[in-house]
């Protein structure tokens, strides 16, 4: 009989990569031609740009830190202004209704003095 049914890969082989293909650390490490330098001058000529980089790394993670220390205390401000809103409100309340006409007449019932049923005259002082 003749061939039977086979698999093929449609898929390309994209081939050694190191031999012809782009590298990124090919590429960095012929731009920058590190073979050809000791660990001194290696040291001796990226020494500015790696301190530099190593303080932008702390100051980076310095301000990550002081961001979420102030929003933990923006947060706390928050539920410290929710609290006195609140005190705010229920002691506003209860002033308002102390202060009603016919809670300040039971009030100073007890102590012996009255409403008056009449009301108030205005007094016009001459010159």
């Amino acid at each position: 009989m003749g061939k039977g049914n086979t698999y093929k890969s449609k898929r390309k082989s994209r081939g050694n990569r190191s031999k012809g293909g782009f590298s990124l650390f090919k590429e960095i490490e012929n731009r920058l031609k590190v073979e050809n330098l000791s660990v001194k001058q290696i040291s001796g000529a990226y020494l500015p740009q790696i301190l530099f980089l190593m303080a932008l790394g702390i100051l980076y993670i310095g301000n990550g830190h002081y961001s979420e220390n102030t929003i933990r205390k923006i947060n706390t401000a928050q539920k410290q202004l929710e609290d006195l809103r609140a005190d705010y409100h229920t002691l506003k309340a209860d002033y308002m209704f102390d202060s009603k006409q016919s809670e300040v007449a039971s009030k100073v019932k007890k102590s012996g003095l009255k409403e008056s049923s009449e009301p108030p005259i205005k007094i016009i002082a001459e010159n």
